[in-house]
């Protein structure tokens, strides 16, 4: 079986003959095939069946082309194990029955047990080794993320309760931190352990932070995480979410390979940011997908263009895919990536 090894090498900043592309929930609720498989198990009850859920994982590699496989779970998926009770609610999102208020709350929590509480998780990994020809991505959610569900008890738009702790109680938030840093690297740990190529960390709303607050509340924590998984010889890839451009210069610091940007930084100065340090991802609006096709690849080509400028580039989009996306617009659009990317590369070789 070959194996592409694009993204791979894109991750450490190495040459590729195209631009890897895959895409943020790229193994979801766009695709018709999915949706079926949804009319009869609940997003949980898919993660809890290994071979389902490794077929859905390999699902968007097969329809749509792309260089790399994300592993289907939800960032929710290990905190069960410390602790803390919660379904994910249609149209809702995560609702936590025992949300965290209190120092007791935060005292009650337990370290998480991988093997015992998540082997489901990590036999979806062994079956997605053996099988996937390209590289398969873990994940888990970034402390501040996860915090802001346990704290709110759901989605939250204000994050009220959330900040209310980080400011009046920092002492509690940290130790909060702490605790969440710790099942976050153990849990990435387990998953390169039992084969997976590559890890993400979202931070899916960290955005909402300012670049003081992230320095003081968060940095730390995020540092600490990748601090105690830097032995592991596999691409890093921190991902701060929505709206966090003015975050970047605050990530010169963290022992990572990729950054994950969104659509509102250009990839130059993203990049000027990050002091050229890292390889970046993305950044496509993901409703740019709503466009015809010919603005679907002016944007493209422009974003392909500007990645293109230093070694290290991934194509994604700056957040993750919506239900209503075309999948024939993403099979359209990773094919645009993989013929125009290596059109331009293979010129510039042959002028060099």
């Amino acid at each position: 079986m070959s194996y592409n090894d694009s993204f791979i090498r894109a991750c450490f900043k190495q040459s590729t003959d195209h631009l890897p592309v895959w895409y943020m929930r790229q193994a979801g609720r766009y695709d018709p095939d999915y949706q079926k498989i949804k009319e009869h198990y609940t997003l949980l009850e898919i993660c809890r069946q290994p071979e389902l859920a490794a077929e859905v994982t390999m699902m968007p590699v097969r329809k749509l082309g792309v260089d790399a496989a994300i592993l289907y779970s939800d960032i929710m998926n290990p905190v069960a194990s410390i602790g803390i009770d919660f379904d994910i609610v249609k149209n809702i999102g995560p609702v936590i029955d025992n949300p965290i208020r209190s120092a007791a709350d935060v005292e009650r929590l337990r370290p998480i047990d991988v093997e015992g509480d998540l082997g489901h998780v990590l036999e979806t990994i062994r079956i997605l080794d053996r099988e996937l020809d390209v590289p398969l991505i873990t994940f888990a959610g970034a402390p501040f993320t996860i915090a802001s569900y346990l704290i709110e008890g759901r989605p939250s738009k204000s994050y009220i309760r959330t900040k209310t702790m980080m400011y009046s109680e920092p002492e509690l938030w940290h130790s909060l931190m702490r605790k969440l840093g710790d099942m976050v690297a153990t849990y990435l740990r387990k998953h390169v352990e039992n084969g997976g190529k590559a890890f993400q960390l979202f931070d899916s709303w960290v955005g909402a932070l300012s670049p003081l607050d992230f320095r003081t509340y968060v940095l730390p924590t995020i540092t600490y995480i990748f601090d105690q998984l830097k032995d592991l010889d596999v691409p890093k890839i921190y991902f701060p979410g929505v709206s966090s451009g003015e975050l970047l210069p605050e990530l010169n610091s963290l022992p990572v390979d990729v950054i994950g940007l969104d659509w509102r930084v250009s990839i130059p100065e993203a990049r000027r940011r990050l002091g050229g340090k890292y390889a970046v991802q993305g950044n496509l609006d993901p409703y740019v997908l709503t466009g015809p096709s010919s603005l679907i690849h002016e944007h493209a080509r422009r974003i392909i263009d500007e990645g293109l400028q230093e070694p290290g580039y991934i194509f994604n989009l700056g957040h993750g895919l919506f239900p209503e996306a075309s999948i024939d617009k993403l099979k359209e659009l990773t094919h645009y990536v993989h013929e125009y990317s290596a059109e331009v590369l293979k010129n510039r070789m042959t002028s060099d």
